[in-house]
């Protein structure tokens, strides 16, 4: 029988997942100088949660974990706003852009990405 996974690493998979995915919809932005800035802007803040929140898992100290959850939050944030700056200059993605959207929101909403380091569940 295969074991439960913990929230933990399925958090840090569901991050893996959207890093891959901001990744692969990054590539058709980088057509004009302004979709490339904000496609570069994307990439950063996109792919940074996963790593950052590997880093988390590992804290030396309870504070130090709230800390490195802090960045994860304040990276899915950002990308949040990126993505709503794409939506309102109308690249004709729409659908893609809010499913990665809504997967931003959900992994922020995630129970293992509670800051104050107590169990959410």
């Amino acid at each position: 029988m295969e074991e439960r996974r913990s929230q933990s690493d399925q958090l840090e998979d569901r991050l893996i997942e959207f890093a891959a995915r901001i990744i692969r919809s990054s590539i058709e932005l980088r057509k004009t100088p302004t979709r490339r800035h904000i496609a570069m802007q994307i990439l950063r803040s996109g792919t940074s949660a996963a790593p950052n929140y590997a880093e988390a898992r590992g804290a030396e100290s309870r504070a130090d974990f709230i800390h490195k959850l802090g960045i994860v939050q304040k990276e899915l944030n950002e990308t949040a706003v990126w993505l709503r700056i794409l939506l309102k200059i109308n690249l004709g993605k729409e659908d893609l852009i809010v499913a990665i959207l809504q997967e931003n929101m959900a992994c922020q909403n995630y129970h293992g990405l509670d800051q104050d380091g107590e169990s959410t569940q």
